[in-house]
């Protein structure tokens, strides 16, 4: 079973949205376990105090390295070892599907969020192994950062979803967009479902589906294209179809 032990000042944000959904039921069933720890309580001050503000001066307040340290010590003996520690930061490495796969093969994910301006630099050298961004902007803590990775790597894990193929031909497994869905009814707003999907021939289907997600990758992220190991009669495609909107 996978394991996710979260440092957090704010441990009801994560209950709330993890506890849901699909993720709420990978939990339920015994996938996934999930660890909220609230880093005030190995505060061991008199006002459980955790920030402090930074030498040199600066705006705001830092997060002190000692109670992070504890509840980081504290998780590593409930694991029985050392668990991988990722640090949700705007300056780590920018999360993505290739990242989600990377921490599925790790059962014991120690997550730390910061807050404020952050955390004492020493506590990042003493026990991050990784640090991890969503993206090129600043939230006002790493709740949210951790939850999407949660998110994102939970999903993975076998029995999660009914089916692999559920995750497999999503946008950015692969390294392409997803192909365009449709469901009932057959018409709406004039616009009719592609008929291949309503042929039942698997074979065109899959070649719809395919051409389709090069399409609408070269069309919203042709940055994608350059790593996404096309074959030949991918680029041959590509080369010879210049659409703009999937049929």
């Amino acid at each position: 079973m996978k394991k996710f032990y979260v440092m957090t000042l704010f441990p009801e944000m994560l209950e709330a949205v993890l506890g849901s959904s699909i993720i709420g039921r990978a939990l339920k069933n015994g996938l996934v376990e999930f660890d909220f720890i609230n880093i005030r309580d190995f505060a061991f001050n008199k006002h459980r105090k955790t920030d402090l503000y930074p030498y040199g001066g600066g705006g705001g307040m830092i997060m002190t390295p000692e109670p992070i340290y504890n509840a980081w010590s504290d998780i590593c003996q409930k694991a029985g070892k050392r668990p991988l520690t990722v640090y949700m930061s705007p300056q780590g490495r920018v999360f993505n599907q290739g990242t989600a796969k990377e921490l599925l093969e790790y059962d014991d994910i120690a997550i730390l969020c910061g807050h404020y301006e952050g955390v004492d630099q020493r506590i990042i050298d003493e026990i991050v192994d990784m640090e991890i961004s969503i993206g090129d902007f600043v939230l006002t803590g790493g709740e949210i950062p951790a939850m999407a990775v949660i998110d994102a790597v939970t999903r993975m894990i076998p029995g999660v979803l009914s089916e692999e193929s559920s995750y497999e031909e999503e946008s950015h497994f692969s390294g392409l967009l997803e192909y365009p869905q449709y469901t009932r009814p057959e018409v709406f707003m004039g616009r009719k479902v592609p008929d291949v999907l309503l042929s039942g021939h698997h074979a065109n289907i899959l070649k719809w589906k395919r051409e389709q997600s090069l399409l609408n990758t070269k069309r919203k992220r042709p940055d994608l294209l350059e790593k996404a190991g096309l074959s030949p009669a991918d680029i041959d495609f590509l080369k010879n179809n210049e659409k703009d909107k999937p049929d």
